[in-house]
Order: structure tokens, then sequence, then C-alpha cells
């Protein structure tokens, strides 16, 4: 086997983050992009000689392609053994279980998350580390480095590998094991959730459901694992072929984008539960009949009742969310009498507290729940965490909402997000958010009084890593929040996001249209930070 060294010149113009890169698809088909940043990953890390990577993607286009140039590279630079999952397909959560149960030194996820796919969409590789979760700012910061000065890389001269063969293939010192993509994760989840209750639940129709894999990587274990092993009828797995443009969809699990499911679950005679998940598996949307549970509620709720999953009857060592999810957690925290921790977003920061045993559960706003059982997100786990809770306290969907709000009061909640902002709007709109910052604490607006206004930092309990910049908060004594934060994870111009929370402790208005409740709070958004002025847009682009 023949290596070879090639000279390159640097493409990489974006500094990795947690979501690792993401481009469209013409960017990394460049000369040398690719292939660049995966020798940035390789010449980042020390002492991988002869360990094991985990490879895999949620199947978005130029994911097969991407895949045989990392083995080239892989198996250049020295790894002993590639596990690769079949197709080339892995999702983000079950790529962090194979990587924690086969003890691998680290693995390489291929996917752009909740972007749309296809020739001209987006694409993205990140890299994570042996825990199973993403990697830390150290890493990610060093990468970049790498990829600002890198010279050449190094490749193999091997034939293309067959993907769709399960087994093991060897070629010169390298081993390749291809798995079944479905299989581990499975067996993990049959471990977490008491399958013998759901399949009762199923085949007696107590619980009917409905699942939108949205042709994204879930469809494959949705349908092993809802309609093979829980007995759920052919069909309860809707969009479930993952295809290379995820059917021309877009694959975020909210109501602007799974019209399908909102149709079922908003129409006549809708399911018991219904459920979506995103392009990699590990964001999740939960719905009712004639009921959408926010993001921020369903972690206060699984927190909760915890004790009702077989893995977690003993209890919960404690619970964390992102800076912008709303407190609905905190208040389940405090009653339960366990710590609760505010991250940054970005699932790496919940990586310390579950390796220190400091939480069970954990959850961001943008639909992404987990615990303790892998280092990232996983949207079945959720939606199989929803099953069990429905079958085990034997209510409805908006019964154990309704039940929660009774006992916990409701923090009504939204996020407005202005996609594809200009960068230097966007940056422009921020700067002068952190201006008005030291005027505003104590400044009232109507019922409205500013409790603190500052930009969010973060100190790892942990390792004592400080994180700053990561929000702009402005809290109110009322506990209302509206929170300010540009996003990363699209590929045109920059994200807005605008979070907006207050707290009812009234049970009598727990009705209320989250719009409507927010009104006034929208209004302080827009009188902040311009952004409908500054760009000229009339709305948000998602509401969720």
């Amino acid at each position: 086997m023949q290596i070879n060294s090639i000279s390159t010149t640097p493409y990489t113009d974006q500094k990795p983050g947690t979501s690792g890169l993401r481009k469209k698809v013409t960017v990394f088909q460049q000369a040398n992009y690719l292939e660049n940043f995966v020798q940035s990953i390789f010449n980042s890390l020390s002492g991988f000689q002869g360990a094991s990577l985990v490879l895999g993607g949620d199947g978005r286009y130029f994911n097969r392609q991407a895949i045989q140039t990392i083995i080239k590279i892989a198996t250049a630079n020295g790894f002993g053994e590639l596990i690769i999952g079949q197709g080339g397909l892995l999702s983000t959560p079950a790529a962090s279980h194979i990587i924690r149960k086969n003890k691998a030194f680290g693995g390489i996820i291929l996917s752009a998350s909740h972007n749309p796919g296809g020739p001209d969409e987006d694409f993205g590789i990140k890299y994570n580390v042996s825990n199973g979760g993403p990697a830390p700012e150290k890493f990610t910061d060093a990468l970049y480095e790498n990829s600002t000065t890198i010279t050449e890389y190094k490749l193999a001269e091997i034939a293309d590998i067959d993907l769709d063969k399960v087994g093991q293939q060897q070629v010169a010192e390298l081993k390749i094991t291809i798995i079944d993509p479905v299989d581990d994760y499975a067996n993990l989840m049959a471990n977490i959730f008491d399958f013998d209750l759901l399949k009762n639940c199923i085949s007696s129709k107590y619980i009917t459901l409905c699942f939108d894999a949205m042709h994204a990587i879930t469809g494959p274990y949705a349908i092993r694992i809802l309609e093979d092993i829980l007995g759920a009828p052919k069909g309860t797995v809707i969009n479930g072929i993952p295809l290379e443009d995820f059917g021309g969809g877009h694959p975020d699990p909210n109501l602007a984008h799974a019209k399908e499911l909102a149709s079922t679950m908003f129409g006549d005679a809708p399911p018991v539960f219904g459920a979506a998940s995103d392009g990699d598996g590990d964001r999740n949307m939960i719905m009712g009949a004639n009921v959408f549970v926010t993001p921020s509620d369903s972690l206060a709720i699984m927190a909760a009742n915890a004790s009702c999953i077989p893995a977690y009857a003993k209890g919960i060592a404690g619970v964390a969310r992102s800076m912008p999810t709303s407190q609905a957690v905190d208040r389940v925290a405090k009653k339960l009498g366990i710590p609760c921790f505010e991250t940054p977003t970005g699932w790496k920061y919940f990586g310390n507290l579950l390796d220190d045993g400091q939480i069970t559960l954990c959850g961001e706003e943008s639909f992404g729940s987990g615990s303790n059982h892998v280092r990232e997100k996983d949207g079945l786990w959720a939606v199989l965490f929803w099953l069990n809770l429905i079958a085990k306290k034997r209510q409805s969907v908006e019964d154990i909402v309704i039940d929660h709000w009774q006992t916990y009061g409701r923090d009504i909640y939204c996020r407005h997000d202005y996609e594809a902002v200009d960068m230097d709007i966007a940056n422009a709109i921020v700067d002068n958010l952190r201006k008005q910052l030291p005027s505003l604490a104590g400044k009232s607006f109507a019922e409205y009084t500013v409790k603190y206004a500052d930009e969010f930092s973060y100190t790892d309990p942990v390792d004592d890593s400080v994180s700053n910049n990561q929000g702009i908060r402005i809290g109110f004594e009322n506990g209302s929040r509206i929170i300010f934060r540009l996003s990363g994870t699209g590929t045109v111009g920059a994200t807005l996001r605008i979070y907006l929370e207050k707290y009812e402790a009234d049970a009598s208005k727990h009705n209320q249209d989250a719009q409507e409740a927010l009104a006034y709070l929208i209004e302080l958004a827009e009188q902040f930070c311009e952004v409908k002025k500054r760009t000229g847009r009339v709305e948000p682009t998602v509401i969720t």
C-alpha cells in the first residue's frame, strides 16, 4: 500500500464549532477542501496510531464520496481500525454510543444536522472525542489553526471500500469493520426503557402513534424499534427512507417544517402520540393529539417524571440546560433537591458534567434532549421516553403537560429566528445591544423592570475552562427574559435568534397563546435590537 503526501494550500475559512464545519456541498467539493479539513483533524490529535475510529453520517448528498476520501486519509495517517455504519450511515447518537461501546479513539460524523441536503445544499463534518461527545473548544481552536497553515495531506492508494457489506475487510495493516448501524443502538434503548410495557400498550391500541423521519437518518432506526420490535403497525413511520436530499424537504423537526406530521396531529382523529426527528437523528419534536410540547417543557417534564423510566428509577443526579432554554427545568430541580446547571449552547458543555456524574438529563430549546447514555442529544431516545411515560402514567400528552403546569406553573416560551441575515448587519445588531447593556439595569418598561442585562459567560465546574460571549441576556424582576444570540448552524449569512420567556403561575391562564402572552416582550425585543428596522424584514423566518 502506497502512502502519498500531497501538497496543498489551506482552504478552510470558517472556525469549526460544536457542530463542526458546515458549508455548501460545492465548497466541500473544491479540490483539497475536504482533505485539508480531515488532515487538520488528525494533525490536531496525538497517540492514535493503531487505534479505532468510528465513521458515518446522515446519508445526505456527498456522504458516500466523503467517507471514501476519509478512509484513505485515515489509513495513511495510521489508524488501526475503522468502524463504519453500513452504507456509510450512522445517526449522531448511535455514533456516540458506538464510540463509547468500542472504546474507540474518536469518531468523524458527517452531517449538517437539520440543514437541507442535496447537490446545492449543505454538508458538514465534525470530530467526536473518546467519550462520544463533540470535541471541546481547546481542540476546535487547534483544528482551526492547523487548517490555516496546512501544506500537505496524506492519502493511501487503495480501492474504494464496499460500504454495503456488513463484516470485516483487511486493507494492509488496517481493519475495516462495517456494522449494522441500528443494532447496537436498538439494544441500548431496550436496556433503558420498558419495551414489554410499550409492546402491550401498542398492541392493545392504548397508544397509537406517528413518527416522521423526514427522509433522514432515523428512518431505519424508527422502523426497526417502533415497528419491528415494539409492534407498531407498518406505516407508523412516515418518510422513513433516508434520501440524499431528504425528499426535497428541510429536516428540521418543528411545526414549520414537519408539516405532514403537524397536519396529522392537529387533524381529525389524530393518534395519541406524534414525533419527528431531524437530519442526523439528534433532535426531536414531541406532539400529542392537538398538542405541541415545547422542547423546554419536554425537558422539564422528563426530569419531573424520570423515575417512571427503568434506567432512571432510582432518581437522577442533576440536570442541565442551555442558557436560552426556559427555566422550567430549574423549578423541577429545585423541588427534587438536585443541582441544575446553565451552560452555553452546544452539547459539548454537557459532556464534562455527564462524565463527572453531576447530571443525568440535559437539554436545549433547539429540540435537543438527552441523558448519560450517550454524549450527544438523542431524538429517538426522547421519543421512547415520552412513549414510556404515556404508558406508565396512563395519561395523554395533553394531560401530562397540564398536570405539570398545575404543579410547577408554565414558562410561556418561543423563539424567533431571522435567518440569512447579512453578517455585517448581524454583527452591528449585537454590537448595538452590547452598548445598551450598562444602561438597562433597573430600567422599567410597563410591568417589566430589568433585573440584569449582560453577556453570558460560563465557567465549567469540572475543568474551570471559561467560555465568553455566549449570548446577550436581559432578565426582568418578574422572571421574564429576552435573549439574543447569533447562531452558527447556517451556511449563508447569520441567524439571529431571539428567545422570549414569561412565567405564568396562574393555572387559569395556562391556555394562553404564546405569541399573545409574549406580545409585549416581542415589542421590547425589537426596541432593543431593531432587527426588523435594520434588515427590512417584517417577521421572523421561523417561529418555534
